[in-house]
């Protein structure tokens, strides 16, 4: 049950029902969208989600849906059940292109071998056509809609008659009027025209008897005749008579095809169901990837769990001023089933209700709804809302009474699963009996354990919210300093209207204030002073709670940094010990060997000085060498990695080999980077995006390379443009092959050999294919026949 009948154009339901609709390929779709309404049916609406969210993933992750020829073509389809009636060429074309749409469709889902798809692939179990008929169509039609001239032997006969005929007749023109211009009987530009179904000549008024024929048009001046000339009379008769000889053998065959497709008329319009159902599927799934939708956790129960909550029109409409929505996060279950929200005018109060009423309303229509997916959300039975002013001339009910009839409406039908949304509750008449009459509704509300959003100013209601079970006040936050609203839904404390802080900032006099004061009574303004400074205080633990995150978000990551260099540090650690102890034992045995062979030498020499000298000094060598080598300290960096699109401007760090640099243009697939003073194009998915803040520590910018552009120097130093593939299988040989070709692009490299071997050439038809296929090569060729001949391939780089 919805209340009141124009709940839809009230919450905005008929706007989004049209930007669905702009998502849609066709009438097939639209027809669909014009008949989405809601539902309390749990079991359905979750199909609808469910289908949506498929689809969402078919927009988002497969590119060969098919997108084009949704062609609602049921008109023409109630043509054809009629005898005797045919289909025109472009009907039948038209049925073509919408029929193998439709054959596309159920390939896809019948392909889906992992069953990523399965409510949108049930969609299509029920469909049974006969793929010959499109095949029938193609043999007829070809694929610009015309009929083709083979459609039958006696059409193709017609036709190549016709074709020779009006060859013949261009000829004959020709030569006649050749010779009309040569003799001034035509204008300056003349050439040949039609007719009335006839090809003529144009000639001047004055001389249109110098040439026998028929005269069959005049230009506007009259200055100008349009003439058969005698001679092509019956060239011309002979072709209209093949004119009307190719229509009649058309419309036999459009009869002919009419009547094969009659019988699959019930098949096919349960097959343009589907494509419509499709096409309806596919426009809400777009909608839903337009406002970043999402499906969250459906209950079987009345529920409302949301985070991060956004109204579309609302935020289309800030987007277009370039402003930012303030997302919202509302919470109703059995222990609070009753929100009342209040705070100041233009505090959001009402947007929020709405985006209440809204969302719900577009989920129980099966749409996915703007909020992060891991809400939950409930289904209600009825929806009840009491939403602007609803005054009633006919039946002479002021804007109040009109509330009243509305309230006497909820009480009288509203339950537990029932969601009624009521925007500034009890206002119209004297606050004094406004309130009270509202606070009396409020609490035969929650007696009847409805659940429900409702906004107002009323202290008494505020009260009550904070003293009755089931019922929970809720604040619209409120920059208390600036006093302007912050839009953002608060839980749990009431909010302040700000009225007095308000006027005194709009420079209302003083005393006026005061006195408004002492009419308001002392308790209340001290109540809303409380709230107020209660909000200047939250405003304020809120910052410095902000600070606090940020500064623990740091201390984490400053934390995690420090782990991962001491674990790094200790593993070179260990490394450097292991390659240190296998070095000291080789150099000891060589230190050893060279003492012993000291000794021994003097010993044979018998002591004599210069050999002993020679001796020690080969000793003292020996001691420098082995003296310690002093290593400057290394400042060791961790380089962040950064998810997302690469692109200009992007700092990035090459995958295979390091090197460090910056994206300078994106061309399709490659990019053009600067590594250090070195430009060079390489491939996209060879690079991965870097934070740039670490970067720069990593890569001063009074450095032009850092150690990873030294690797990449080293290796291109190192560069051969000689490649040996031979003996590899294709699946090796065609990487090694695109990173060879990669790096010389990005070296500079002009000329490039490549040997793969003679063999069986299927080594060599793979190289050949790539190389044609790189746009960076220019020219490719057999090397020299003494240096390799059909073995070796020369590639030469643009």
């Amino acid at each position: 049950m919805l209340y009141p009948k124009n709940l839809e154009d009230k919450i905005g339901f008929d706007s989004v029902r049209e930007l669905v609709k702009s998502h849609c390929s066709s009438t097939l779709g639209t027809a669909y969208v014009d008949k989405m309404n809601f539902s309390d049916d749990f079991s359905l609406i979750s199909k609808l989600l469910a289908q949506t969210e498929e689809f969402r993933k078919i927009l988002v992750q497969e590119e060969s849906f098919p997108s084009a020829h949704y062609i609602d073509v049921n008109a023409h389809l109630d043509k054809a059940k009629i005898p005797g009636t045919f289909l025109t060429e472009e009907e039948f074309h038209e049925l073509q292109l919408s029929l193998d749409t439709i054959f596309r469709c159920l390939k896809f889902f019948k392909e889906d071998e992992e069953d990523a798809y399965p409510e949108l692939k049930k969609l299509g179990d029920f469909i049974s056509l006969d793929p010959n008929l499109l095949k029938s169509i193609g043999r007829i039609i070809d694929e610009k809609g015309h009929m083709r001239n083979n459609a039958s032997k006696d059409l193709q006969d017609i036709r190549r008659m016709l074709q020779s005929e009006q060859v013949r007749l261009r000829k004959v023109l020709d030569q006649i009027l050749r010779q009309a211009r040569q003799q001034g009987f035509t204008p300056e530009d003349a050439s040949l025209t039609v007719r009335g179904g006839r090809m003529v000549i144009p000639v001047l008024a004055e001389y249109k008897r110098r040439i026998k024929g028929f005269i069959h048009d005049e230009s506007a001046t009259g200055q100008t005749v349009y003439l058969e000339p005698a001679e092509v009379l019956e060239i011309n008769n002979e072709i209209r008579d093949l004119e009307y000889r190719e229509r009649r053998e058309i419309v036999r065959i459009l009869i002919s095809l009419t009547d094969e497709v009659r019988p699959h008329i019930r098949a096919l319009k349960s097959a343009y169901n589907f494509l419509g159902m499709i096409d309806f599927i596919r426009a809400k799934a777009r909608f839903g990837l337009r406002f970043d939708a999402s499906c969250p956790s459906l209950e079987k129960k009345s529920l409302l769990e949301w985070h991060m909550a956004r109204h579309p029109l609302l935020q289309m409409s800030l987007e277009q001023q370039g402003r930012k929505i303030v997302p919202l996060t509302v919470k109703l279950d059995d222990e609070q089933r009753i929100l009342i929200i209040s705070g100041p005018n233009a505090g959001g109060k009402s947007v929020c209700l709405k985006t209440v009423a809204l969302l719900q309303y577009m989920l129980q229509c099966g749409m996915l709804v703007p909020m992060a997916d891991h809400s939950r959300a409930g289904i209600f039975k009825n929806i009840f809302i009491d939403i602007g002013d609803e005054q009633s001339l006919e039946n002479d009910l002021s804007t109040y009474s009109s509330h009243l009839t509305n309230m006497d409406y909820f009480l009288k039908f509203t339950d537990r699963r029932s969601l009624i949304l009521i925007d500034e509750f009890g206002t119209g008449t004297e606050p004094q009996f406004g309130g009270a009459i509202a606070e009396a509704i409020l609490e035969q509300l929650n007696a009847l354990q409805t659940f429900g959003i409702i906004t107002t100013h009323y202290t008494n209601l505020k009260q009550f919210a904070n003293e009755a079970p089931g019922v929970v006040n809720g604040a619209m936050r409120f920059d208390a300093e600036k006093l302007e609203p912050l839009f953002q839904l608060e839980i749990g404390k009431p909010g302040s209207s700000f009225a007095l802080e308000i006027a005194q900032k709009i420079g209302l006099p003083q005393q006026v204030l005061e006195r408004a004061k002492e009419h308001i009574g002392v308790e209340k303004v001290e109540f809303d002073k409380m709230l107020s400074e209660l909000e200047t205080e939250k405003n304020k633990f809120q910052s410095l709670n902000q600070d606090l995150n940020a500064k623990e978000k740091r201390l984490t990551t400053l934390s995690k940094e420090y782990e991962e260099l001491k674990a790094y540090i200790d593993g070179q650690r260990k490394q450097l010990i292991n390659e240190a102890k296998r070095e000291a034992q080789t150099l000891l045995r060589d230190t050893n060997q060279r003492i012993e062979a000291t000794i021994r030498s003097i010993k044979e020499n018998k002591a004599e000085k210069e050999a002993t000298r020679t001796a020690r000094k080969e000793l003292e060598e020996l001691k420098t060498q082995l003296q310690p080598v002093k290593v400057a300290p290394t400042r060791t960096e961790t380089l962040e990695r950064e998810e997302g699109e690469i692109r200009e401007g992007d700092a990035i760090r090459v995958k295979d080999n390091g090197a460090l640099g910056e994206v300078i243009q994106i061309k399709g697939k490659q990019a053009e980077i600067l590594i250090g003073s070195l430009k060079s194009n390489i491939k996209l998915k060879r690079l991965e995006k870097v934070s740039r803040k670490s970067l720069k520590k990593v890569l001063p910018e009074t450095k032009s390379y850092s150690a990873a552009s030294m690797d990449l120097n080293k290796k291109l130093v190192d560069f051969s443009t000689n490649l040996d593939i031979r003996g590899k299988r294709a699946e090796e040989a065609l990487p090694t092959l695109e990173n060879f070709v990669d790096d010389a692009s990005m070296f500079g490299m002009q000329e490039l050999r490549i040997i793969h071997g003679k063999g069986n050439g299927i080594l060599r038809e793979i190289v050949r294919d790539y190389l044609h296929r790189h746009e960076r090569v220019a020219q490719v060729q057999d090397e020299h026949v003494e240096r390799g001949g059909a073995g070796v391939t020369i590639v030469r780089l643009r």
